[in-house]
């Protein structure tokens, strides 16, 4: 658990800037967050930065520690995935491992990508989830709107687990804002500080509440 003045610059800096998150929708075996953001790049810009996630996703919420571990092929069957460097052993021979995040099944360059796949502990589980990523060149900028479908049998109570993946969503999102440049705006929507969870738990931990339950 992080301390307290730890979480709460997390959320200062998510408040920075324009950026809302929620929990759209819940039910007995799923959930739906909604993520966005605006951003002072173009299109193209921004969908590049999209498709090279190494230079913004959070080492936290990797399998390897390191986010240059990661890539994403931006076609339909193209994969979201990490490398896991192996570890060096005395005689100079190591084999690496892989993680498949998701796999894409819809991209229209400039306009949204679409990916299938259970990130962080959901991998582990029959639930499975399809992310839409939509762009919109607004003035000055784009606006992207993430949103994250979850269904089917987990090991986790919907209502902690679908504020955990939010947070995480969220903490990505705002990553890859802070990356390109926010797009400062008076009309645009502030962070809602009741829908910044009180933790962003790491993978690990969720992993660990999991199996405490068991």
């Amino acid at each position: 658990m992080r301390p307290v003045a730890t979480v709460l610059a997390a959320a200062a800096a998510l408040a920075a800037a324009p950026l809302s998150a929620k929990v759209a929708e819940t039910s007995a075996t799923g959930f739906v967050t909604q993520d966005m953001a605006e951003v002072a790049a173009s299109p193209l810009d921004t969908w590049l930065a999209l498709t090279r996630p190494g230079t913004w996703w959070n080492d936290a919420h990797t399998w390897s520690g390191d986010a240059d571990n990661m890539t994403l092929t931006p076609q339909a069957g193209g994969c979201f995935c990490e490398r896991v460097p192996g570890e060096d052993r005395a005689d100079g021979f190591s084999l690496d491992g892989s993680v498949q995040h998701m796999s894409v099944v819809q991209a229209y360059p400039l306009r949204n990508l679409r990916m299938r796949g259970g990130l962080g502990p959901l991998q582990g589980e029959p639930a499975t989830g399809v992310l839409t990523i939509t762009l919109e060149e607004i003035e000055g900028g784009t606006r992207i709107r993430w949103e994250y479908v979850v269904g089917g049998h987990m090991r986790y109570e919907i209502d902690t687990i679908s504020k955990a993946v939010d947070g995480v969503m969220s903490q990505q999102l705002a990553g890859l804002r802070d990356h390109l440049g926010a797009l400062e705006s008076a009309d645009a929507p502030q962070e809602d500080a009741d829908n910044v969870p009180d933790e962003e738990p790491s993978i690990e931990a969720q992993i660990d509440a999991m199996q405490d339950t068991e």
